[in-house]
């Protein structure tokens, strides 16, 4: 049957799903074990939402089914690439994915303490920055004593690593 003959209300509503967070085109999708475990349990999350959905309106459970199934597809896609990074073999004195890194920002005396994370893992209320973000790009490598700076468009923050642990 030709679209044309179908009723307005018939027509499916395509769902809009935000898209997880950035990850660019060929980066491998580098994740902790406690970012996997999130991963999974936000899949496990959106099963059982879709398995308990309320069947009283038929259109509405349609539309919401369809969004769950199109936030479970951007979901698995990541799970199925992801790469866990086992933070024991990391070199315990370098910074790389996963450190948890105390800084000193040279400007203000400031100490923060950061971890290098994956990118659907990276929340900076938490402490959790991802691992292709600016500031994780210029700290990769560098050892405790060592100075990073990070270049912004008016001003050059420099950060002087005070320890480094993989936990």
């Amino acid at each position: 049957m030709s679209r044309g003959f179908v009723k307005e209300d018939d027509q499916e509503e395509i769902p809009i799903v935000p898209p997880r967070a950035d990850l660019p085109e060929g980066v491998t999708n580098y994740v902790t074990q406690v970012g996997m475990n999130e991963l999974l349990a936000e899949k496990q999350m959106l099963v059982n939402e879709k398995k308990n959905l309320d069947s009283s309106n038929e259109s509405e459970k349609r539309i919401v089914l369809n969004h769950i199934n199109a936030k479970l597809h951007l979901l698995n896609n990541r799970i199925v690439e992801a790469k866990i990074v086992n933070l024991n073999e990391q070199p315990q004195n370098d910074i790389r994915f996963g450190a948890v890194i105390t800084l000193k920002v040279e400007a203000n005396k400031n100490i923060q303490t950061f971890q290098i994370v994956g990118v659907d893992e990276a929340n900076i209320s938490k402490g959790k920055i991802s691992f292709i973000s600016p500031v994780a790009r210029v700290l990769i490598n560098k050892k405790i004593g060592e100075k990073a700076i990070l270049e912004r468009a008016k001003e050059k923050i420099v950060f002087e690593i005070m320890d480094i642990a993989y936990s």
